[in-house]
């Protein structure tokens, strides 16, 4: 039914290293960081860089060798938005000099952002207003991090990544599997910036609520309770098990998280990809950024069904599988 028919991502200049952290932090070793989460370094938007000088950048790596003016619709998903109004996908439509009689649209979801995205795009093209969809996930979290907040820092990056979703009728017509428990939203959380933190503040954490907060033991928490079941639900709903599977990308949160979520799937160490090490935890983009990585190492090949799985913030999560 829809097929990604090209992905491409876009990475800040600014680089910052284990090392550069070891310096702030001189009790957190850059091998310990490492080992802890999988990372060595992760790109950082410069201070003018928004979410949107990100996806133009994407983007436009995206229509090299692709006629721009097929795409009928965009998808921006991003929690970073340059403004609260107007939608970032429009202005996005404008940058790059896209048709004017098409949809655009933003939606706030992270680590399970990109699934979503795939959800939605399918329902457009199943219920025939859109063919050819620009997904965009751009995401700065960076810019909502203390500069003292080491655990943070170490983990998150930015990125965008921009993914055309085209109808294909030889690709399978896979279900998807999406959960919401907003009873987890203060778990990661960026208390200031709404109109609710204006009248009604009440800031829990040490860094106040401009900052970013995550409690990440109940994040832990809820990616154990709900992502093994999640994974069972996707294949259970597709009538397929592991073995069918060519390779599983889950959303690429922590190497630590990742491996105790493949051992409790029980699924083996060959089908499941991970890497982050340059990249870090880029949110709704580190799926995206790992299927174009598979394909550059020639992993990714014609044929090959892939499971995606998103989950984090939200909480949210879903999960689904794609024809490559």
């Amino acid at each position: 039914m829809i097929r990604i028919s090209k992905i491409e991502y876009y990475l800040p200049e600014l680089i910052l290293t284990n090392r550069d952290l070891e310096k702030e932090f001189p009790e957190w070793s850059s091998e310990r960081i490492q080992e802890k989460v999988g990372i060595t370094q992760r790109h950082i938007s410069s201070e003018n860089e928004t979410v949107l000088d990100m996806a133009i950048q994407s983007s436009e790596k995206v229509f090299e060798n692709y006629d721009r003016s097929k795409i009928d619709f965009i998808l921006f998903c991003t929690q970073s938005p340059d403004y609260f109004l107007p939608t970032t996908a429009c202005i996005l439509q404008d940058k790059l000099g896209l048709n004017k009689n098409i949809g655009a649209v933003d939606f706030n979801l992270g680590c399970s952002g990109f699934v979503y995205g795939l959800a939605f795009a399918k329902g457009l093209i199943t219920a025939g207003i859109a063919n050819h969809i620009l997904l965009v996930t751009s995401e700065t979290y960076t810019k909502h991090i203390h500069p003292e907040d080491k655990g943070n820092r170490c983990l998150f990056g930015d990125a965008s990544a921009s993914v055309l979703v085209e109808k294909d009728m030889k690709a399978g017509d896979y279900k998807f599997c999406l959960g919401t428990d907003g009873n987890g939203a203060e778990n990661l959380m960026v208390k200031k910036g709404g109109f609710r933190t204006d009248f009604m503040l009440n800031p829990k954490h040490e860094f106040g609520p401009e900052y970013l907060y995550m409690n990440g033991p109940e994040i832990f928490n809820f990616t154990i309770e709900k992502i093994p079941g999640l994974i069972k639900e996707a294949l259970d709903e597709n009538e397929l098990t592991i073995d069918d599977i060519d390779y599983f990308v889950f959303h690429q949160a922590n190497s630590f998280m990742l491996n105790y979520l493949r051992r409790k799937t029980k699924i083996p160490t060959e089908k499941f990809y991970i890497d982050m090490e340059k990249t870090g935890n880029t949110v709704s983009a580190t799926i995206p950024i790992a299927l174009k990585d598979m394909q550059h190492k020639g992993l990714l090949k014609q044929g090959h069904k892939v499971l995606l799985a998103g989950f984090g913030v939200g909480y949210s999560w879903g999960a689904t599988i794609m024809d490559f």
